[in-house]
């Protein structure tokens, strides 16, 4: 073995062999076909099965559904590309020892534990899509649209069940969440086009004509919901990832890319997953809505239920099941191992591992409670308004921190564990658009882009004006 290679495998050593403090190795790095697989499993997947449905309940147009999801998603492949894939292959470091370098060890840690409990209750949305397969054979009752709390002891014992493998997985690190989402991947993209090409046929559609019929104009919200247009599909679908790509949190799965162009591998979740995917689960979404029971409870003025176990059984049966399932398990597997890279970056001293145990522990608990599933159009946009602007404070200072003649990597230059240039930026930034938002009744993810624009622009200013040289 030469000294070289005796180096990495002591620096492994030291991170526990996921690099959390150190840059990754040559040796480390994987091709584009590790992203490919991984993003293609992760957006094609359980959040897909409430997704597509969801947009049926807010009353989209046909237009705005197809038009909009394409453009949505075009500029959300670009800012993987190059923002974070551009950063991370310069850098190859995770986003939390990237902040920490820039903002201190206090105010990170802060940060880490927002960024790993909403990446947890994330992962528990998508065990609670599981839990509506697994249920299938025992009779459990579905939640409701409307639901928050757990709805029986099948319910529990399954989400639990499920919650343990998940976690599992996610422990063994990003080898093995590359592998089992390269694995069941290709499973799951086959079923979501099987489940689309059915539910086509259950709807009687022979013509484009008359697929675009299925939501022609658009229609009123159901009860609770907000009405989408255009424009909301198109900064929802581009900011539903922002915490990921413009807030920077995939530097931690990017940093072992070699080349920046890996960053084109998310076009494959975006368009197989974010495009054809969410058609397809509004599709089937769509075949329970002419069923007597979901008009019963729309006559009632009552909000039919989106569980996606029932919906895929109903259109290609046990594979269905298995399909929803193992769709829920890839998005909730690499989602647990970020949180659990942002509660490692909280305590160091404590593995891998058991950090990630810990984060899918909170996730399980997460996924008891139906609300996060059945909000979740309404919930990522949240966690990306409050995640993403951090990720301008890297985006900003790589790009610009010469041009305005200010140090990188500011705290660990300078010794400081509290940067209040990044608080201020962000405080003031979120407060601003935040209270915008309330006060004029904007759409939360309308307002994400100028947040993060004024985030960046703020850092830069009082960076010059507080760093010191030494």
């Amino acid at each position: 073995m030469t000294q070289y290679h005796q180096e990495e495998d002591v620096i492994e050593n030291i991170a526990g062999g996921e690099f959390e403090r150190t840059p990754v190795p040559p040796s480390k790095l994987k091709s584009w076909k590790s992203f490919l697989g991984m993003y293609a499993g992760e957006h094609a997947a359980g959040t897909e099965f409430v997704i597509g449905p969801l947009f049926l309940t807010a009353g989209v147009s046909a237009f705005d559904l197809i038009i909009g999801l394409l453009l949505g998603n075009l500029l959300a492949v670009l800012s993987w590309r190059f923002l974070t894939a551009e950063i991370a292959v310069k850098n190859r470091l995770t986003l939390y020892y990237q902040l920490e370098k820039i903002c201190g060890k206090n105010l990170v840690t802060g940060y880490n534990l927002a960024n790993g409990i909403l990446f947890c209750f994330l992962a528990g949305s998508m065990i609670t899509v599981s839990a509506t397969a697994v249920g299938i054979p025992f009779d459990m009752p579905m939640p409701k649209l409307t639901d928050t709390m757990p709805n029986g002891v099948t319910w529990v014992v399954i989400v639990l069940a499920i919650g343990a493998v998940i976690s599992i997985i996610a422990a063994r690190g990003y080898d093995m969440v590359s592998k089992a989402a390269n694995w069941m991947s290709p499973v799951i993209v086959i079923g979501f086009l099987a489940c689309g090409i059915v539910a086509l046929n259950q709807l009687g559609v022979s013509s484009f004509s008359d697929f675009w019929n299925i939501w022609g104009e658009g229609g009123e919200p159901f009860p609770g919901q907000i009405k989408y247009t255009f424009w909301h599909v198109v900064i929802w679908s581009w900011f539903a990832n922002a915490a990921m790509h413009i807030g920077m949190s995939d530097l931690s799965v990017f940093r072992f890319a070699k080349k920046a162009s890996s960053g084109w591998t998310t076009a494959a979740g975006m368009y197989v997953g974010h495009y054809m995917a969410w058609i397809a689960a509004a599709l089937l979404y769509a075949v329970y809505l002419k069923s007597p029971e979901a008009q019963a409870l729309l006559s009632n003025g009552e909000a039919p239920s989106v569980a996606p176990g029932p919906l895929a059984f109903n259109a290609i049966g046990v594979f269905g099941i298995l399909v929803v399932v193992l769709a829920g398990w890839t998005t909730a597997n690499p989602t647990i191992y970020r949180a659990g890279l942002a509660f490692q970056a909280i305590v160091p001293k404590l593995s891998t591992f058991w950090v990630t145990i810990i984060a899918g522990t909170v996730a399980t608990v997460a996924g008891l409670f139906p609300a996060f599933a059945m909000k979740l159009l309404d919930f990522v946009a949240f966690y990306g308004f409050v995640l993403a602007p951090v990720g301008a404070v890297i985006v900003f200072e790589h790009f610009f921190h010469k041009k305005y003649g200010i140090i990188k990597n500011y705290a660990e230059y300078s010794g400081i564990k509290f940067n209040k240039s990044v608080l201020l930026a962000w405080a003031i930034s979120f407060g601003l658009f935040y209270t915008i938002s309330l006060k004029f009744e904007i759409f939360l993810s309308f307002v994400t882009l100028p947040t993060w624009l004024l985030c960046g622009v703020l850092f830069l200013v009082f960076s010059k004006q507080f760093q010191k040289i030494k």
